[in-house]
């Protein structure tokens, strides 16, 4: 076990087939240039000589400017709170999706989908899904709601907690989608709230992140932890998966502090009678995983860092990615119905990723997050609020119940030291209400706070093998939606109410993909609140650049969810190149939790 402020080189040495010391900034060779002018005429040669005239020049390629998408296809899942997750299975063009609410897995057939366009994407589907209905217990153990998919070849992988979230939960296998009916195979046991579940490359590994997640009054609180099943030659998974945990790092918090991570648990608090007490192995909780074949990158969002586990030896490295600075940035952290952008000094993000995914460029591996954020917060049951004030309730809901622990505060709520960055921000009461956490900002543990730390970065960052930053979207995704939608950027996820989520985290960047469209590679990432996409070119993550924005809502004002405005919250997106496309060209699924649609977006090459 290691903790360490960059990636250790050594551990990734062998992905890399060039070092980038004496490499060139340089992107791919550019494809498509303006036409070349004709050539000089060649000099005529002195008499005697062999001299001709000169060739004209070569005719060079159209120059790529960027893409253009457009909606060719979407299904409703027969219900809100669905599609959180989306796959594609390229062999029958079949979109698999989850739908939690009934406990199944929509089977939506792609093959009609074509280059048409549609005219009403927000208000009309086009796709029919069926249900492949879960289990309701596997070995005995009574089981949750699924949580998660990943689909590779004739096999589907399915996350399914126990219905007692802090008890190990499964990965059921369904092989048969190479015929288009998927079949129960198997089951396989693995840690506490499996999250996530996805193949590596080569489709001889299934990893899981298990979160791990206290129980509601956070007097259980299991480990978080990885789990690897290896994929046997007959395509089926072996009995037993072996579980990847972070014991190690328990005598290591101070260093992972150090280096950007973050603790929010209630240690040393007394909540319903028992005195709380959290190792850094319980509160790691992994949320998200992208794999080479070699090495799993997994996110432990509510901590700001990122897990590597080599997948040869399982050991695993643990790395913090440290804060942005909103002092030289636009943010707006007041909810006042307008566009109110400020720059603070005193006001830091908190990375806290939720998607990551991987690309490759010169031959190293770069990782690239979208930078959701977000806080702990823990309910559970009680009488009235004497009753939650008795059991150690830090406040009390008619409609929540008693709040046992978060470690969420709005910013004018902390104690400033004087004389600080945070003294200065609170006198400008601007960011009075803004959202922030109590377990960044106090370096020295006396109760008072010299900053403030808001949760997630507005943004998504691409990072290098060394755990540094080469590219943060930076203020762009709040700058562009207020330009284009005014006031009604900063909008919630259910219902119509713009610059409603500007103390709170923002769009709130949740869902990210990495495809390849000609010769370009993209980002997509989707903010989980405003709804809409945004698209950049990363073929060079040094000179990354800002392409496209789409959404597909209508934002008239006090329309909710259950009105017909599009899609809404992103929770999943799926890249499908022009190879595995039904209709020849590049495709973006969108899985779309809360209006619970599938959206279909087509790809164009300008």
């Amino acid at each position: 076990m290691a903790v360490r402020n960059k990636f250790k080189v050594a551990l990734l040495a062998f992905l890399v087939s060039a070092s980038l010391t004496g490499c060139g900034l340089d992107g791919d060779d550019g494809a498509q240039g303006e036409t070349g002018a004709q050539g000089p005429q060649g000099e005529q040669g002195e008499p005697g000589s062999d001299g001709t005239d000169g060739e004209d020049g070569s005719n060079g390629n159209d120059a790529s400017i960027g893409i253009a998408m457009d909606v060719v296809g979407r299904a409703f899942l027969g219900n809100l709170t669905a599609a959180e997750i989306v796959q594609y299975h390229a062999e029958t063009s079949t979109i698999y999706a989850t739908n939690g609410e009934t406990n199944s897995i929509a089977v939506i057939p792609a093959q009609s989908v074509s280059t048409t366009v549609m005219t009403d994407p927000i208000n009309t589907t086009t796709l029919t899904p069926t249900f492949v209905n879960l289990p309701a217990d596997i070995n005995g153990v009574t089981l949750g709601s699924l949580t998660s998919i990943a689909v590779r070849g004739d096999l589907m992988a399915v996350a399914v907690p126990a219905d007692v979230k802090t008890d190990n939960g499964y990965i059921l296998f369904y092989n048969g989608l190479n015929s288009s009916a998927p079949a129960f195979l198997d089951s396989v046991e693995v840690g506490a709230l499996p999250d996530m579940v996805t193949f590596t490359p080569d489709g001889g590994k299934v990893l899981v992140a298990n979160e791990g997640e206290p129980s509601s009054d956070y007097t259980v609180d299991p480990v978080g932890s990885v789990s690897v099943i290896n994929i046997l030659a007959n395509g089926e998974p072996e009995e037993t998966g072996t579980t990847v945990g972070f014991t190690g790092f328990n005598d290591q918090q101070a260093a992972l502090v150090a280096q950007g991570m973050m603790f929010p648990n209630p240690s040393g608090r007394t909540i319903n009678g028992v005195e709380i007490a959290t190792t850094v192995a319980q509160d790691l909780e992994p949320e998200y995983i992208t794999a080479t074949n070699e090495l799993a990158y997994v996110s432990l969002q509510e901590n700001n860092g990122l897990a590597i586990v080599n997948l040869e030896d399982l050991t695993v490295d643990v790395v913090g990615l440290g804060t942005k600075s909103w002092a030289g940035l636009n943010i707006d952290v007041q909810e006042d119905g307008a566009v109110s952008f400020g720059q603070y000094t005193g006001l830091y993000g908190v990375y806290q990723p939720d998607t990551i995914a991987n690309f490759s460029w010169k031959g190293a591996t770069f990782i690239v997050t979208a930078n959701e954020g977000d806080a702990r917060e823990y309910f559970f049951d009680v009488a009235d609020e004497a009753a939650c004030t008795d059991a150690g309730g830090v406040d009390y809901d008619e409609d929540d119940g008693c709040l046992a622990y978060t470690d969420e505060v709005k910013l004018k709520n902390l104690t400033a030291a004087a004389n600080s960055e945070l003294a200065m921000l609170q006198a400008n009461g601007e960011a009075d209400d803004l959202r922030v956490t109590t377990a960044m900002g106090d370096a020295d543990g006396d109760g008072e706070y010299e900053a403030a730390y808001t949760y997630g970065a507005r943004s998504f960052t691409i990072w290098d093998q060394n755990g540094l930053v080469v590219f943060d979207s930076g203020d762009d995704f709040e700058r562009i939606t207020a330009s284009i939608h005014g006031a009604q950027f900063n909008n919630g996820d259910d219902e119509n109410e713009g610059d409603s989520r500007s103390e709170n985290k923002g769009p709130e960047p949740e869902a990210l993909t990495v495809g390849q469209v000609g010769d370009r590679t993209y980002a997509f990432i989707g903010t989980e609140r405003m709804g809409g996409i945004f698209v950049y070119d990363v073929t060079n993550p040094y000179d990354a650049k800002f392409v496209e924005y789409v959404i597909n809502r209508n934002l008239t004002e006090g329309l909710g969810a259950t009105d017909i405005i599009g899609d809404l919250a992103p929770e999943s997106l799926v890249f499908v190149s022009a190879e595995d496309s039904p209709s020849d060209v590049p495709l973006l699924l969108v899985g779309s939790e809360v209006s619970g649609t599938v959206t279909v977006w087509q790809i164009n090459q300008l």
